[in-house]
This record gives C-alpha cells, sequence and structure tokens, in this order.
C-alpha cells in the first residue's frame, strides 16, 4: 500500500502544483484571514479544475469552520480544507446497496457481487475489470468476467487474456451477440458454480448517444431477470479518464441518469493536472470513488481512499 501511495503522489504531481501548492502560496504566513483570502482559495479551487459549485461550496465550509473555530493562523486554515476536501470525497452514507460489507473488501463475496462497468470508450474499462478481478482473486475470491463489449471483435479477447492473469473465468458469445445476454448468462453460470464476483464488460460509448444508452439500461434489467429476486450487491460502476476534466461532470450525469452509476473508477490519474474534477462529481452527484488507476501494472489500480488521496495531494 506504501508503494501505490508512492505511485499516487508522483500521479498527483501535476494537480498538486496546479491546485494544492497554490492553495499554499496564498496561504503564506504572513496572509490575513478575511473574505478576500477566502475568495482567492475560492479561485484557486475552480482554477484546479473542482468546479464553481464544489469551489465555492469548499470556500465556504472552510470559512464557516474557521470562524466556529477561532482560527487565527493560516496553517489550521490549511488543515480544515484538506478534512472538508476528504469529507466531500468520502463515501456518500446510503450510495452502497446492501451487499457482501467486509466480506467482499477482503475479497470473499457473502453473496453474489455484480459489476457493471460501463464508459466512453478509450478509457481503460476493460484493463480496469482485469485489475479488479486480480485484487478479488488475490484475496480469495472466485471471480467471472462477462464480456458484454460485443461490437469490437478484439474485446473479448482482451477480456480472456485478462481473465487469464486475474484466474478468472470468462463468458462470451460471438461477435455481434447479444450484449444483455452475455451478461444474464454470466450471472446465471456464477450461481450455478458458487462464484462471489461477476464483473460485466460493457462497449464503449458516448454518453449522448440515447440509443447506446439505452441498451445499458437493457443490460442492467438483463442482470436482474437473472437474479430473480435473489439476494446480491449489484454496483454499476462508471470508468473514467482523470485527465477529462469538467467533460467527465457530463459523462457521469448522462450514465447515472441511463443505469444508476452508484460509483466511479478513475484511472490514468499518473500525470494529470485534473484531479480536481473527483471533487466535482463526488460532491454534485454523490457517487462515490471506488477504484483509482496510477498505471498500466495490473497492481497499480487500488480502493480508493479520501484520506490518502487528499494526503498524496498536499503533503
Amino acid at each position: 500500500m506504501r508503494s501505490f501511495f508512492a505511485k499516487l503522489k508522483r500521479g498527483l504531481t501535476k494537480t498538486h502544483q496546479q491546485l494544492t501548492a497554490q492553495l499554499q502560496d496564498v496561504l503564506g504566513d504572513s496572509a490575513v484571514l478575511d473574505d478576500e483570502l477566502f475568495e482567492e482559495i475560492e479561485t484557486v479551487l475552480i482554477a484546479g479544475d473542482c468546479g464553481i459549485e464544489v469551489a465555492t461550496e469548499l470556500a465556504a465550509r472552510v470559512r464557516e469552520r474557521c470562524k466556529r473555530e477561532n482560527v487565527r493562523k493560516s496553517p489550521e486554515v490549511l488543515s480544515r480544507i484538506k478534512e472538508e476536501m476528504a469529507a466531500i470525497l468520502s463515501d456518500p452514507p446510503g450510495e452502497r446497496t446492501a451487499g457482501a460489507g467486509s466480506d467482499k473488501a477482503a475479497g470473499v463475496a457473502s453473496q453474489l457481487h455484480i459489476i457493471v462497468f460501463v464508459g466512453v470508450n478509450g478509457v481503460g474499462k476493460t484493463t480496469s475489470i482485469g485489475k479488479i478481478g486480480a485484487h478479488y482473486a488475490a484475496q480469495g475470491g472466485k471471480v467471472i468476467f462477462a464480456a458484454a463489449d460485443t461490437f469490437r471483435a478484439a474485446a473479448g479477447d482482451q477480456l480472456e487474456i485478462w481473465s487469464e492473469r486475474a484466474n478468472a473465468q470468462i463468458v462470451r458469445s460471438a461477435p455481434g451477440g447479444d450484449p444483455a445476454a452475455v451478461a444474464f448468462d454470466a450471472v446465471k453460470a456464477a450461481q450455478a458454480r458458487g462464484i462471489g464476483h461477476v464483473l460485466i464488460d460493457t462497449a464503449g460509448r458516448l454518453h449522448s448517444k440515447s440509443n447506446l444508452m439505452d441498451e445499458l439500461s437493457k443490460i442492467r434489467r438483463s442482470v436482474d431477470k437473472a437474479l430473480a429476486g435473489a439476494p446480491a450487491e449489484v454496483e454499476v460502476l462508471l470508468v473514467m479518464d482523470a485527465t477529462t476534466g469538467q467533460n467527465g461532470l457530463a459523462q457521469a450525469m448522462e450514465f447515472t441518469k441511463a443505469v444508476g452509476v452508484t460509483g466511479l473508477v478513475l484511472t490514468k490519474l499518473d500525470g494529470t493536472a485534473k484531479g480536481g474534477i473527483v471533487l466535482a462529481i463526488a460532491h454534485q452527484l454523490k457517487i462515490p470513488v471506488r477504484w483509482i488507476g496510477v498505471g498500466e501494472r495490473i497492481d497499480d489500480l487500488e480502493t480508493f481512499d479520501a484520506g490518502e488521496f487528499v494526503a498524496a495531494l498536499f503533503d
């Protein structure tokens, strides 16, 4: 985990330079804690790709806390900024469905755990599935992949390679097959074989194409049909390229409307200056970040920890 923290810290270097280093400059030792200072903080947050809404609220929260707690020194203001950032990024209460709980976190699901992965083209969905599947398998879980991206011939082959790396089983169809049927078959196979985790790949699509978004809804319905009322935890994870910036917010909104996104997988954090978008999405849509990726290796994707993320930004 410490090696991953070091990778995360390196990956957030540009965001640190653009966002947190400027905050630290604004909050120099001689800074006067007045309304003008908090306006400067808000401006820096907006420039750091946090978005106007979250920047305004974050600055207001910090201002109120500093008044209430009688803060006098600028380093203490910075401490409050870090705490409020972590609070925004923390898992929103009630967002998770009841499910495998701590067993799932350890890799061994106490009931069927299904994840549908969605996102636009080129964000790293298939790679993320492989890495997350490997994570669960390494913790003792049994995993099956569903190759429901049937439009791109290479997608099933790529997922099959990842299934071998991750020690996971796979369900796929002939090219051009029905993606919803693949998802259905994978859930049924997991139930029959006593497999705890079903990870469903889907074709990349533009969030603005309604017919493709409708297909995602069909996949989601097929999962419910396969379950037939059986207890399960079903997540819909939006895989998003961290370099996307504010356009990522529009993506998240449309995918959430179509399939009820429950969490985010943020990829390509290495080398981006747009890490602030995580705050904007978490605040406006109340969608928690579940996983973050900082490279291409199989262990370069880890579960998200809000406190660790903020520490990597500032320290």
